[in-house]
C-alpha cells in the first residue's frame, strides 16, 4: 500500500528551525518528483519546494523560502526532508509532501497523485 507520512512539525519561535520528514512506503521515492506544499488557514495550498527524480534537481517556489528552506532526499531511508531555517510567522501552515507520478517538478497541487496527512508548523513567540 502506497503511503506518505510527514513528521517533524511543531511550535517554534521566529528565527528557529525545523526539519520535516516525508517517509514513503509501498514505493520508491527515487523514481518520482516529490513536492512539499503548505496551506495556511483561509489560503490555498501552495508549493514550497520540490526535488525531481531525474537528476535530483531541487526547486523552490518564489523568493519567499529560497535561501531559508532546503529539500533533500535520503534514498536509503526512502525519505525526503525539508530543512527550514530562520522561520517566520508567515511560514505557519500545515505542510504536506506529495508524489507526482512523473520525474519532473511542478508546483501545481493537482499534478500530484498521492499526499501525506500533513504536519502542523506554527511559528510564534
Amino acid at each position: 500500500q502506497l503511503q506518505l507520512v510527514e513528521s517533524g512539525g511543531g511550535l517554534v519561535q521566529p528565527g528557529g528551525s525545523l526539519r520535516l520528514s516525508c517517509a514513503a512506503s509501498g514505493f520508491t521515492l527515487d523514481y518520482y518528483a516529490i513536492g512539499w506544499f503548505r496551506q495556511a488557514p483561509g489560503k490555498e495550498r501552495e508549493g514550497v519546494s520540490c526535488i525531481s527524480s531525474s537528476d535530483g534537481t531541487t526547486y523552490y517556489a518564489g523568493s519567499v523560502v529560497k535561501g531559508r528552506f532546503t529539500i533533500s532526499r535520503d534514498s536509503a531511508k526512502n525519505t525526503v526532508y525539508l530543512q527550514m531555517n530562520n522561520l517566520k510567522p508567515e511560514d505557519t501552515a500545515v505542510y504536506y509532501c506529495a508524489v507526482r507520478s512523473m520525474r519532473l517538478c511542478v508546483f501545481r497541487p493537482g499534478e500530484y497523485n498521492y499526499w501525506g496527512q500533513g504536519t502542523q508548523v506554527t511559528v510564534s513567540s
